[in-house]
This record gives C-alpha cells, structure tokens and sequence, in this order.
C-alpha cells in the first residue's frame, strides 16, 4: 500500500520563491477568475508578493522547513504503520501542491514502486475546495499521466477525529501551562484559536472548511481539562482585499489588548510550521500584539511529528483502508450539513475522475 501526504509545499531556495508564488495564485481553486485572465492575474499577484516572501524567507533561511518537516512525519508514519501491520508492506509519498516533490513527480515515484492500492491522505486537518481539493484533483491529473491505476481511497478530513483532538489539546494544554507559569496571575489568558482564512464567496458558495475548523475547536475544547475557557476562533492570512471570513487574528488581538488579557495563539489548522507559524504567528503577530498593549503573547507549536498526532494519523489510515469507500471522511460517511454543497462527498470524486479524463 502507498500513502501518498499531501501537503502545500514550499520554496526551497530564494530562487524558487517567485515560481513557486505563481504555482499558487494560477491554480483555479484559489484564484477564481476566468482562465484566459488567470496567468496573467496569477503572475502579477505573484510578483507583487515576491518582495515580502522573500523577506519572510529571510527569517527562515531562504527557504521553508515544510518539506523537510512533513517528510518527517511521513518516514515516521511509515515506520508506525509498519509496525502495526507487519503482513502488509506500506510506503509513505509526499506530494506537495505547488513546490516539489510536485504530484507528477510523486506519481511516477508510486507507479515505480508497484502498489496495490493507494491512500491519499491530506495534512489538512478541515477540508476545503483549497486545499484537500485542489490537492486532490492535481493528483488524479498526475496519476493518469502516469498510467497509475490501482484502487485509491482519498480521506477527505479529519477535523473532529477523537485521536487528533486528544494529540492537539495535549500540545495546547503544554503551551498553556507554560504561559500561565510565565504569566502574573492576575493577567487573565485567552485561547486565540488561528485559522488559515478564506473570502468570504468562497466559504458562501459552499465550501465547509469555516464549519470544520468550528468542529475541530469544540473537539479540542473538549479534550482540554480547562473549563470555562476563554477562547475564539479567528482567521489569519489575508492576502486579497475581497472580504475575507472572520473575526481576523488582528482584530483579536486588537480586542485582547483592549480587555488587557494574554493570548495564546494556537494554529488550529497547520500541522507543520511554516511561514505562516514562524513568521506570521511568531514574529509578526507578536510585533503587533505589543504595540496593542496586550500583556503577554505565547504560541503553540504544530503537530509536526508529535507520536500522539502521528498514531492519529495511523489510525485514519486504517480507518480509511477498511471503509471499502473510495471517498471517505474520518468516520466514515459525509459529515458536513446540507448547506455546504462543496462537500467532498457532494463533488470531488466527479471532479477527480473530469481530471484523469482530461489529463
């Protein structure tokens, strides 16, 4: 079996940050404009942010830790697996959206090696079209291109899965108690729960990813032994200036220093660091979160290969071998309601099967 993780990606030197920008804002799932206006938009977007990139880059060495950092997590996943299920031989791929080792790359790599059947299995917790999705319908071009063609199962998400949560509140009850050791105990603490944000059109015309990362906090909430609680959901990342979902971190912590209360900021929705935990969250927010006066700024660190997050990610896998479905959430059947109508079980098989035909 072949488990191929799906992740963002990043540029691993200076000069791959421009490329890999204009991977990102050409692809269709995230900027949603007429194709003939797409590479030219794509490309213009991209340039303009080159110049920040690269300074966030800079902190960070010139390049992102995310594929070092999630090929760590798939060689400890593999090694997990196969200790687990010695009677089964299980290989673990990583396919990174917009930077190598890129889909076509991973492909061939999993059409060499000869498996009988395939997991794809997302590193974003909470679906969305954005993510998951484009992910998703890349890697059906890809394996097409490389005449892979075996059974293939694809987990959708699994943003309320018990294992996940316990192995995320763990990490947040560990930063938590570092704070408040840190902290006056006067100066109250507030859990500022950060999400990768969307605009607002996407989340309306029926994405579920903002209804997930909801499910994925309660989840956590309830794993913590913290009663009563202050916490909040917010959104971080806003690159365009369409309305995006809310409330934002900034304005939370605008908010914070306002009532004169401490954060923690939890990446809720990350489970690597990246740009947007060690620069974002840490340097930026930070910068920001003094000049508003508020009286002590922490972080929680990403699962990356955390053993609780990684078993968790064990047992998703087994639970999505022995689905028998070839689309399926972390329990199994569709999750989200109704009304989010860009559910994968509403969408995404038809969409990867449009993309294997036209590859």
């Amino acid at each position: 079996m072949a488990v191929v993780l799906f992740n963002l990606g990043g540029p691993d030197a200076p000069e791959s940050i421009r490329p890999f920008l204009v991977n990102l804002f050409t692809d269709p799932a995230i900027l949603r404009v007429p194709g003939f206006v797409r590479p030219w938009l794509g490309r213009i977007i991209a340039w303009r942010r080159t110049k920040p990139a690269t300074e966030n880059y800079a902190i960070l060495g010139g390049k992102s830790p995310l594929r070092e950092l999630t090929e760590e997590q798939a060689a400890a996943l593999e090694v997990l697996l196969t200790d687990r299920d010695g009677t089964t031989e299980t290989k673990c791929f990583v396919a990174m959206r917009y930077w190598h080792p890129m889909s076509d790359e991973t492909a061939r790599a999993v059409k060499e090696w000869a498996p009988d059947e395939v997991l794809l299995l997302p590193l974003y917790p909470q679906f969305s079209t954005t993510t998951t999705g484009s992910s998703a319908i890349d890697w059906a071009r890809a394996a097409a291109r490389a005449k892979l063609d075996v059974p293939t199962t694809t987990l959708c998400c699994f943003h309320s899965h018990p294992g996940f949560a316990k192995a995320t509140a763990a990490l947040v009850r560990g930063a938590w108690d570092k704070a408040r050791a840190d902290l006056d105990p006067a100066i109250p603490l507030r859990v500022l729960f950060s999400a990768h944000g969307l605009p607002e059109s996407i989340v309306k015309s029926g994405d579920p990813y903002q209804w997930q990362v909801e499910q994925t906090v309660a989840s956590v909430m309830a794993h913590l032994d913290l009663p009563d609680l202050d916490h909040v959901v917010c959104f971080q990342s806003r690159v365009t200036p369409q309305k995006w979902i809310g409330p934002s971190t900034e304005d939370e912590l605008e908010r914070a220093g306002h009532d004169k209360v401490a954060v923690l900021v939890v990446p809720i929705a990350f489970t690597s660091e990246h740009s947007e935990t060690l620069v974002e969250l840490d340097v930026e927010y930070r910068e920001e979160a003094e000049k508003l006066g508020v009286p002590g700024y922490y972080r929680a660190p990403a699962q990356n290969s955390d053993p609780a997050f990684i078993a968790a990610l064990a047992d998703l896998v087994g639970h999505a071998r022995g689905s028998g479905r070839n689309l399926c959430s972390f329990a199994g059947p569709r999750q989200c309601p109704k009304q989010h109508g860009d559910c994968p079980h509403a969408t995404l098989i038809a969409a990867m099967q449009r993309a294997r035909e036209r590859a």
